[in-house]
């Protein structure tokens, strides 16, 4: 017994290794491994096992320069297969490639990650690499713009008016659905609308999405275009046929999609007519029809409302708003009279006069600093432009007649600096209990 149980712990090992799951995967270009450009083919990628995926696999990014890669999506294929009398289980993912430029593209080797049910753990397995070619398409010219690369091709239109009949201010849409199998949704050029006289033309954006196969899977793209036309005038008018050129994936020939031109009709726009009559509702209730007035008329009538109002203000109330504002202007000139500003202004006229006076100048002096006195107003600010006004008074009033120049003049050039130093100070005011001077 005990020999059967050891015999038993050295064979757990070597079934450990035979329980462990098979992996495969396998690679593949569908149709095949030449492509036109801007046509698409996918790159093909199954992941089997023996048993079970007990998470889902991790695919890597696929990069391309020159080319255009949609990743799978999270929806997959399941399989089921015998090889060689054993069972697999499987995903089938889709990696969809367009080319962009006509030269060889290498595929590398995809790294992926997957984890099969009773496995020890996360595997890592490799792909093979591959290759494919991109060419031309047959009669199109290099850098000619977006071409349209599939398998098959219908387009198909629709008008929908806004009113029928079509009248003048009416509009009309016309939309444009194109179904293109084995071609990405996003590589569908976009129709040409055309301006059309009489209509004014707002296109709409369009709508791109993938064509699906009703499984999960993509079977190419789609898109619907739509533009409205809004009617300017009536008559008869044509929307222009539509031609959509495309290239066939297996064959590389050119051929078109056309859908034809649509003809309308529109009438000018009926004047509005009451069901009814007011006026002869009106009558009949016993009142008049309504009286209608002309807009003209009206503003005239209140123009002149306006101008005899303004008449009867000015003859109620024109006396004493004149008085009113005679009273404001004389308080205003009083005012401009006693400020300082204006002594200043007759300070200049009064010492060119001959014989030259002071008489503003100590008005402006009484009404700047509160100082009745020269002296008193200079020895209060140090300054020097007080000396030219000293040596004035000496020379007009005083007993020495003699003078080094003319007195008058240094003092007009003296002014502007007098001006700055002793108006600079308040004028001072006399305290409350103060007796008011004796001869003022």
């Amino acid at each position: 017994m005990k020999r059967a149980l050891l015999l038993l712990l050295l064979c757990l090992p070597l079934l450990g290794l035979a329980a462990e799951p098979e992996v495969k995967v396998r690679t593949q270009l569908l149709p095949g491994d030449s492509v036109m450009i801007d046509g698409t083919l996918d790159l093909q990628v199954d992941l089997l096992v023996d048993t079970w995926f007990s998470q889902p696999p991790q695919l890597p990014a696929l990069k391309l320069a020159g080319a255009l890669v949609s990743e799978p999506n999270s929806e997959a294929t399941h399989l089921t297969e015998k090889i060689d009398g054993k069972t697999f289980f499987g995903l089938r993912y889709h990696y969809r490639i367009t080319a962009q430029e006509a030269r060889r593209f290498d595929i590398p080797a995809l790294d992926i990650q997957v984890q099969p049910g009773q496995g020890s753990g996360p595997l890592q397995v490799r792909s093979q690499a591959l290759y494919f070619t991109a060419r031309q398409p047959a009669g199109a010219v290099e850098g000619a713009g977006q071409r349209l690369v599939a398998s098959a091709v219908s387009i198909s239109q629709e008008l929908v008016a806004s009113h029928e009949p079509l009248r003048v201010g009416d509009s009309v849409t016309r939309r444009v659905h194109v179904r293109a199998e084995g071609a990405q949704a996003m590589l569908i050029p976009a129709p040409a609308f055309v301006d059309v006289d009489g209509l004014r033309r707002y296109v709409q954006a369009p709508t791109v999405q993938p064509l699906s196969d009703g499984r999960g899977g993509v079977l190419g793209g789609e898109r619907i275009d739509a533009v409205s036309y809004v009617i300017d005038r009536a008559g008869d008018f044509q929307l222009p046929a539509i031609e959509l050129r495309w290239w066939a994936a297996d064959s590389g020939e050119q051929r078109s999609a056309v859908i034809p031109a649509l003809k309308l009709s529109a009438q000018a726009a009926a004047a509005y007519q009451a069901p009814f009559s007011i006026s002869d509702d009106l009558r009949e209730l016993g009142r008049k029809a309504q009286v209608r007035i002309a807009g003209h008329w009206l503003a005239l009538a209140a123009a002149l409302l306006v101008l005899a109002g303004l008449g009867y203000a000015v003859h109620a109330w024109g006396h004493a708003i004149r008085v009113a504002v005679q009273g404001a202007l004389q308080r205003w000139r009083q005012a401009w009279q006693e400020s300082p500003r204006y002594a200043w202004r007759q300070v200049h006229r009064q010492l060119k006069s001959q014989p030259p006076q002071v008489g503003a100048l100590y008005l402006w002096l009484r009404r700047t600093s509160g100082c009745r006195e020269m002296s008193t107003a200079i020895s209060s600010t140090a300054v020097q432009a007080g000396k030219p006004l000293l040596a004035f008074l000496k020379a007009r009033y005083g007993r020495a007649q003699a003078s080094s120049g003319d007195p008058s003049a240094q003092l007009l050039r003296a002014l502007p600096a007098l001006h700055r130093e002793l108006g600079r100070s308040e004028p001072t005011r006399p305290p409350a209990h103060a007796l008011k001077p004796l001869n003022p």
